[in-house]
């Protein structure tokens, strides 16, 4: 039985629902709902430090549900920020995190790019790395 009577929405919702899982997995956390806060915080902060096409091309590849929360609150004017180094990204992702803390945003951002890295394109993953600061890029998981 379809929960929405739509297939394109049961499956954004499914497909949603996978990748919630698997950063619940990654990261070892309790609920559902920190899994959703890990990935809008780090989805939120990565798009604010790529280039305005490169950002939309992420969000293309995400599925539907995930793309309207990717890209809530977007004001592509004054993007990329300017992070150059870890601890600014990082505060960047701890800031964009709402809800019950502290977290380690280190922690969060290496799950959730283990997850992206396993459901986007290869060629996508490596567009977005070569696009950040090495301290940065050092963050996603080591390819092979």
């Amino acid at each position: 039985m379809s929960a929405t009577g739509m297939a394109v929405f049961d499956d954004t919702v499914q497909k949603t629902n996978i990748w919630l899982k698997e950063i619940r997995d990654e990261l070892h956390l309790d609920t559902q709902e920190e899994a959703y806060r890990a990935l809008r915080a780090v989805l939120h902060t990565l798009r604010d430090r790529l280039v305005v096409e490169e950002a939309a091309a992420l969000g293309a590849q995400l599925p539907m549900l995930l793309r309207g929360v990717y890209f809530e609150g977007w004001r592509p004017a004054g993007k990329p920020t300017k992070e150059r180094h870890l601890q600014g990204f990082l505060e960047h992702v701890n800031s964009e995190y709402v809800g019950p803390g502290p977290v380690d945003p280190e922690r969060l951002t290496r799950g959730v790019f283990a997850v992206l890295t396993k459901h986007m394109s290869a060629g996508q993953i490596d567009d977005i790395r070569h696009s950040l600061p090495e301290e940065i890029r050092a963050l996603w998981p080591v390819e092979g």
